[in-house]
C-alpha cells in the first residue's frame, strides 16, 4: 500500500513538474510584447543595401517585426548623413517609438537625441553602425577585426602582396568604416611590400564615390589596388574600373552585394569581394530589439535570444550581438545569391 501510494506521488510530482516546464515554455514563448511601434533607421533611404536590410519582401527588419506582430516603420532621410537622420529620429520619439533600430552615420552627433529617446525608455538597438555610448545594444553584422584583415587578406592574395592600394570608404565619420580601416592598416603591417598611399570618403553617394575613385586612379597612377567596405562605394569604384585601362591592372574588393557586383565578377572587374546577408542583419536586429523592449533580455554578457529563422544568439561584450563571419564571393558562387 505505501509503496503504491509512494508511486502514486511519484507519479503525480513528474505531472506538476511537466506541466510547470510546459507553462515555462509557453510563457517564455508568449512573454514578447506585441503592437510596439518600432522605427528602422537606415542611414539613408534609397540605399541598396539597406532596402535589403530593412524589407518585407527581402526577409530584414520589417519582416521580423511582422513575424512578431509589431509597427514597423522604416524612415530615414536621404542622405548618409547626421543632419539628414536625425530629423527621423526625433519624429519618431514624438510619435511614441518603443523601439528604434538605428545605423549611425556619426556617433557622437546623434547621440544628444539617442539619449533623450533611451531617456524616455524607448529601446535602441543599433545595427550595421554603432554609437556605443547611446544605445542598448549592437547588432554588429561581423567581427570588426575580422573584416579589416580580411579584406587586406584577400586583396594581398589579388595582387601578389605587393603594389600601392588605397581605400574607399564611407563618410569619415562613419564608426564601422573607421574600426575597420584601422584594422586593415594593421593588417597591412604583414604585407610590407603593399603600401596604403590614400584614403579617400564618398559619403555613400554614387556620384561623389565616382568622383573620389577617378581622382584616386589620376593622382596614384601606380595603384594596384583598392579597398572599399562599402556597398555604394565598391559599386561606384567598379563601375569606374570597368575599362580595358584597368580591368584586371586595378584590382577591387571590399564589402558589396551580389546583385550589384555580379557583372564585374563575371567580367573580372573584381576577383572576389566579401559581406554578410543584410537581410539576416536588419532581421537579427528586429528580434533583439523587440525581446529588449519586451523586457525578456537586458543586454547582459552571456544572455540567450531566440531570433525566428536564425536560431539563437548570445550577447557578448560591450551589449553586442554577433551575426556571423563574412563571407567572400566569386565567380564560381555568386550565382547562388541573389540580394
Amino acid at each position: 500500500m505505501k509503496r503504491s501510494l509512494r508511486k502514486h506521488l511519484t507519479a503525480i510530482g513528474a505531472m506538476c513538474l511537466l506541466a510547470a516546464m510546459v507553462l515555462t515554455t509557453a510563457t517564455a514563448a508568449s512573454s514578447l510584447k506585441t503592437g510596439l511601434k518600432v522605427y528602422v533607421i537606415p542611414k539613408n533611404l534609397g540605399n541598396p543595401y539597406f532596402t535589403t536590410a530593412d524589407s518585407v519582401k527581402s526577409g530584414g527588419a520589417l519582416k521580423a517585426l511582422k513575424e512578431l506582430k509589431e509597427k514597423g516603420t522604416e524612415t530615414s532621410g536621404t542622405q548618409a548623413t547626421a543632419a539628414s537622420q536625425i530629423p527621423a529620429i526625433q519624429a519618431a520619439i514624438t510619435k511614441g517609438a518603443n523601439a528604434l533600430i538605428v545605423s549611425a552615420t556619426d556617433a557622437s552627433a546623434l547621440c544628444p537625441t539617442l539619449k533623450q529617446a533611451m531617456s524616455r525608455k524607448i529601446t535602441v538597438v543599433t545595427y550595421d553602425s554603432d554609437a556605443p555610448t547611446c544605445r542598448n545594444l549592437f547588432i554588429n553584422q561581423a567581427d570588426s577585426k575580422a573584416i579589416g584583415t580580411s579584406e587586406v587578406d584577400l586583396l594581398a592574395s589579388q595582387i601578389k602582396k605587393t603594389g600601392e592600394i588605397a581605400i574607399v570608404s564611407a563618410a569619415a565619420s562613419a564608426t564601422n568604416q573607421n574600426t575597420w580601416i584601422k584594422y586593415m592598416k594593421q593588417q597591412l603591417k604583414k604585407y610590407p611590400n603593399m603600401k596604403l598611399v590614400d584614403v579617400v570618403y564618398g559619403n555613400d553617394d554614387p556620384t561623389v564615390s565616382t568622383q573620389v575613385t577617378q581622382g584616386l586612379l589620376q593622382k596614384h597612377p601606380n595603384l594596384k589596388g583598392i579597398i572599399s567596405p562599402t556597398t555604394v562605394g565598391i559599386a561606384a569604384a567598379a563601375a569606374v574600373l570597368d575599362t580595358a585601362k584597368y580591368r584586371g591592372k586595378v584590382l577591387l574588393t571590399g564589402l558589396g552585394t551580389p546583385n550589384s557586383l555580379r557583372k564585374y565578377v563575371k567580367n573580372g572587374t573584381i576577383k572576389g569581394f566579401e559581406l554578410w546577408n543584410p537581410a539576416d542583419l536588419g532581421y537579427l536586429a528586429a528580434y533583439a530589439a523587440v525581446n529588449y523592449a519586451s523586457k525578456a533580455i537586458t543586454g547582459k554578457a552571456g544572455q540567450k535570444f531566440k531570433a525566428g529563422r536564425l536560431g539563437s544568439y548570445r550577447i557578448g561584450k560591450a551589449k553586442t550581438v554577433l551575426l556571423g563571419p563574412p563571407f567572400v564571393f566569386t565567380k564560381k558562387n555568386i550565382d547562388k545569391f541573389h540580394f
